[in-house]
């Protein structure tokens, strides 16, 4: 599905608030390692490894779904987001209801 200018710039706003959402549960699982540690329930060198290894993977996850964005993944950019909770239905209001269905559809919510 082709989308509009409109449609386009609507998508980048809602997908830019998907992706800081991103950011912050990375953010929140980082934080738990570095409590752990404080906690002393991990070694300092354990949890260096630990907080290491999940910024990794999770930098991996985040650079697959933005790295090098182009229009025709818009969509499936907004289905990945809605299914992992990133944004809400409420935040694709602004679609027409055709692109609100096709996206839900990808998101696996029909």
């Amino acid at each position: 599905m082709e989308l509009s200018k409109k449609n386009k710039k609507t998508a980048r706003e809602v997908i830019e608030k998907g992706h800081q959402a991103d950011y912050a549960k990375g953010l929140k699982s980082f934080d738990c390692v570095l409590h752990e540690w404080k906690n002393k329930t991990l070694s300092h060198r354990d949890a260096y490894m630990k907080l290491y290894d999940t910024v990794k993977k999770y930098d991996n996850q985040i650079a697959k779904r933005y790295d090098r964005i182009l229009g025709s993944q818009y969509l499936y950019i907004l289905a990945g987001q809605l299914y992992d909770g990133l944004i809400t239905m409420n935040d694709l209001q602004n679609f027409p209801e055709e692109i609100i269905d096709t996206i839900k559809m990808l998101a696996g919510d029909e």
